[in-house]
């Protein structure tokens, strides 16, 4: 396992940053309730995190070290949840780095039960709020009125960011045979033929008037084992998230953000992942080639603040980083 720099914490509450010109306050929020997702059924096929047992016998032999046996490491679904938590290290320091402000980590219910909705505690001291979506549908986690006033208020400040993140939208149809099309696509046995994330994300991009849904989780395409590069929409993104990015991050189901709104003005489509055509999916035999993977929504009437969708694996180090991928970090970290 390795070394730490420096001592871990846990278990205390948030101490506030202060406003730093031109230097962002990044704050996490993961929308789970940990001990729902923590707490399933794992004779539940659906619907559910994979246990540590499951990861370490469908990925063997990378986990079969101390590191991570039962005296070192929860076997469960919580082992998997803090798997997310450690992979996100990377880019809490690469983002901390080029912020001068350490990045804030929230869960909506934490592994001590503690509940922690989104209001001013959280609001006051972040400029960029990054909402993670992978709250699986069946647990109802929907954001609360006071939540959705809190944050219409907070983006009144100008400076502010919120990054939406919904995860994938897995076997939505319920039909047997698109759910089994779907698994083969994606070819990742440790996702069930149905998981369907972002319920408490669809709440506040419904709230807010965001006509975007997530939908399927889809294969990025990969060329000589590498992942082809993004379609990057360079004249759009004039915050220059995109400066020196070819690429984000490859993870086998990642989600198409789909703008529901036809011939939109509000959202703009800033990247676009091709996908992998040789292997089947009703997306691409509709005749899609390409999915959202990244949108921009600037600000608009009494909103000051801007809106991006991004997935939130493309923040997490499970399958990798590169230097593309750390520069779209900082890009986010010291956006103007």
């Amino acid at each position: 396992m390795e070394t730490a720099h420096s001592a871990r914490t846990y278990n205390q509450n948030h101490i506030s940053r202060q406003h730093t010109k031109g230097k962002r306050r990044i704050s996490v929020y993961w929308s789970w309730s940990y001990p729902w997702e923590a707490n399933r059924d794992l004779t539940k096929l659906d619907n559910r995190f994979s246990s540590m047992t499951e990861v370490r016998r469908v990925l063997w032999p990378f986990y079969e070290t101390p590191d991570w046996d039962a005296r070192n490491f929860l076997q469960g679904i919580d082992g998997t949840l803090e798997l997310f938590h450690r992979s996100l290290v990377e880019f809490q320091n690469v983002a901390s780095e080029a912020s001068g402000h350490p990045v804030a980590v929230f869960q909506r219910t934490d592994q001590a039960g503690y509940h922690c909705p989104i209001d001013e505690r959280i609001l006051d001291d972040t400029d960029t709020l990054m909402i993670f979506g992978l709250d699986h549908l069946v647990s109802e986690q929907a954001a609360s009125s006071n939540e959705i006033r809190a944050i219409k208020d907070w983006l009144k400040r100008k400076g502010t960011c919120l990054l939406i993140a919904p995860h994938h939208d897995v076997g939505a149809s319920n039909n047997k045979d698109d759910m089994q099309v779907e698994y083969l696509h994606h070819g990742d046995q440790l996702v069930p033929r149905q998981q369907q994330f972002g319920l408490y994300t669809r709440s506040i991009m419904t709230a807010l008037n965001v006509p975007v849904i997530n939908k399927y989780g889809l294969h990025p395409l990969r060329v000589n084992g590498k992942l082809a590069p993004i379609s990057a929409n360079h004249d759009l993104d004039t915050l220059g998230l995109l400066k020196n990015v070819t690429t984000l991050n490859y993870h086998p189901h990642l989600p198409h953000y789909e703008v529901t709104e036809k011939n939109s003005t509000t959202v703009r489509v800033l990247a676009k992942q091709p996908m992998d055509l040789s292997r089947p999916h009703p997306f691409s035999s509709a005749g899609n080639t390409e999915f959202n993977t990244l949108l921009w929504l600037p600000p608009k009437g009494d909103r000051a603040g801007d809106i991006l969708m991004a997935d939130s694996t493309i923040f997490t180090t499970l399958f990798g980083v590169s230097e593309s991928l750390s520069n779209f970090w900082k890009n986010l970290a010291t956006m103007n």
